[in-house]
């Protein structure tokens, strides 16, 4: 093919594929797990600390999470989720600095429902037990999701 003639195919072909906002592609039919669209999901984000400064005792490493994570959230969430590497830092109460730390963030999309909460809090509660940290942080908003 002529190297003049392959820009307007190009651009030919993409505008075949383009759909106007507020279409729907026909293919995108989902299941029941993964819905070609959806409303009032939540995404909900854990903040797990793996390991503060200057304290080798609480570090976790790569194996061990992924231990955990094998174990207490894939087969609650088997469709699927995300792990972000993180660094924050966190006040205690009476403390006179913030203790710094690296951090996992799982992200998992799904449905607004009692089972998934309890799936959540189970998560957390293992997560407690197995590091004996005191918290692990929630945090959860209303998504509209698409796959």
């Amino acid at each position: 093919m002529r190297p003049a003639l392959l820009l307007p195919l190009c651009l030919a072909l993409a505008a075949c594929a383009w759909l106007p906002p507020g279409a729907t592609d026909p293919a995108l039919r989902g299941d029941a797990a993964r819905p070609a669209a959806a409303q009032a999901w939540i995404r909900s984000e854990l903040y797990f600390s793996v390991g503060s400064e200057g304290q080798p005792q609480t570090q976790v490493d790569e194996a061990q999470w992924r231990a955990f994570l094998d174990r207490e959230v894939t087969p609650r969430f088997p469709d699927g989720l995300t792990v972000f590497d993180g660094y924050g830092q966190w006040l205690f109460r009476g403390a006179a600095a913030p203790e710094r730390q690296r951090a996992k963030v799982l992200v998992v999309l799904h449905e607004d429902s009692a089972a998934r909460s309890a799936d959540i809090e189970a998560i957390r509660a293992a997560w407690k037990r197995a590091t004996g940290h005191q918290s692990v942080l929630w945090s959860r908003q209303r998504a509209d999701v698409s796959f």
